[in-house]
């Protein structure tokens, strides 16, 4: 598996309804980040502030200054379904992920536990039940 080379493909289909935000979040933007809270609407995220509609890709997916990629233009404050992004192999295959390679293909399962191990850091800790 690769780094993440910012391409953007995952925030591309970050819109039309499929990512959430917690009420703590969204009341956070609403009194910190009003500009991000602008884009939310009766719990929805990344609503046109005009219409109510959905937004097709997420607004603060931005061309990189240096050229190539993209940046997250409210990556400190994103909400924690975009932390937690990927979750898994198959979510990055549907989404064309460029990190994966064709030995992740050939083996989801040892990708998949590369992947969780990569993300380790930006993941609630699972709660193993007796």
């Amino acid at each position: 598996m690769k780094n993440c080379n910012s391409c953007g493909k995952c925030c591309e289909t970050a819109g039309n309804g499929g990512l959430s935000a917690t009420r703590d979040e969204i009341d956070w933007w609403e009194t910190y980040r009003p500009d991000i809270a602008r884009y939310t609407r009766d719990g929805k995220i990344w609503v046109d502030p005009d219409t109510g509609d959905y937004l097709a890709r997420c607004p603060w997916l931005k061309p990189s200054p240096l050229g190539s990629g993209t940046v997250c233009d409210i990556y400190h404050d994103r909400p924690e379904d975009c932390r937690h992004y990927p979750v898994d192999i198959e979510q990055m295959i549907r989404h064309d992920c460029e990190m994966l390679e064709p030995r992740d293909l050939n083996d989801l399962k040892r990708a998949q536990i590369r992947l969780d191990s990569l993300m380790s850091d930006s993941r609630p800790p699972v709660i193993k039940r007796a």
